[in-house]
């Protein structure tokens, strides 16, 4: 594999497309030296097949505003690679997404999935929706407009969705509901639900626990605990909350936390801030 001359033809067919084209090039670059030990990988052509996408859906969703306006925004969904199973990946709603970001997303979530030995493949979708601001209301009908483009290419054994940036626990509820309707079926189409109708325990959680778990052994292989340490964090969404309770559970001082709007440094410590989360009030 000659990265560089892989690199040029990719960039051919996804012009413009940086977060994407970044991302292929910093997998190519590492995995080369291993690929290139294996001609049967060449004879196959695996990377130039490994790094597009089965296919791509861009559909627009019209939704109704508390105003009575019709909306107007842009859908995606990226099934990027189903070789070891359904296509598994989140959607988001921000107003970055883009194709090459999804594109960007779904590419490495192939590789995040596999890693977990379940048979996952990779997808990525969302919106260029913005909640921010919207009432719930707004964000009912969006999902359901989303959905009504969504569910035809979906299913448990074809492509199961979950959350990510802007789609919670609320928001996959929303979606699950319109495509019970659409579908007529009641199964495990999206993860992230809630427990009252399907959801797993700790699953917001999850993420970030499983972070701190990770750090919890890299520092017992240098014979440390995470007890006593200070610890810094971006975010407070769903993987940087459950990073924090995790670690301060464990006897860390977490004392950094942010979001869109700014960030909260405390040398004392942030546990304050995390019983406003769990109380449903944001930062």
């Amino acid at each position: 594999m000659n990265v560089a001359q892989l690199m040029a033809e990719i960039e051919k067919r996804h012009p413009g497309e940086s977060e994407y084209l970044q991302a292929v090039k910093e997998v190519l670059i590492t995995v080369q030296d291993e690929y290139n030990k294996h001609p049967e990988f060449e004879k196959h052509r695996i990377a130039e097949r490994i790094v597009e996408p089965d296919r791509i859906f861009t559909f627009k969703v019209v939704w109704v505003d508390d105003a009575g306006t019709p909306q107007v925004n842009i859908g995606y969904r990226i099934q990027f690679n189903n070789a070891i199973g359904p296509y598994k990946g989140g959607l988001r709603f921000h107003p970055s997404v883009n194709l090459s970001i999804l594109k960007f997303l779904g590419f490495e979530q192939t590789f995040k999935n596999s890693l977990t030995t379940l048979p996952m493949g990779g997808a990525k979708g969302g919106s260029d929706f913005n909640p921010k601001g919207k009432s719930d209301a707004e964000i009912m009908r969006f999902c359901q407009a989303f959905m009504l483009e969504l569910w035809r290419h979906i299913g448990p054994e074809t492509d199961v969705p979950a959350g990510d940036i802007g789609v919670g626990a609320r928001e996959i509820g929303y979606l699950y509901g319109m495509y019970r309707k659409l579908a007529l079926e009641n199964t495990g189409v999206l993860t992230g639900k809630g427990l009252t109708y399907g959801g797993s325990l700790i699953r917001p959680e999850a993420t970030g626990f499983g972070a701190v778990y990770y750090l919890v052994h890299m520092l017992a292989d240098m014979h440390q605990t995470i007890e006593g340490k200070t610890v810094a964090i971006s975010g407070f969404g769903n993987v940087a909350w459950g990073a924090a309770l995790k670690a301060t559970e464990l006897g860390a001082k977490v004392v950094t936390i942010s979001g869109p709007d700014g960030y909260i440094y405390d040398h004392e410590k942030i546990k304050y801030m995390l019983e406003l989360r769990a109380s449903n009030n944001d930062v």
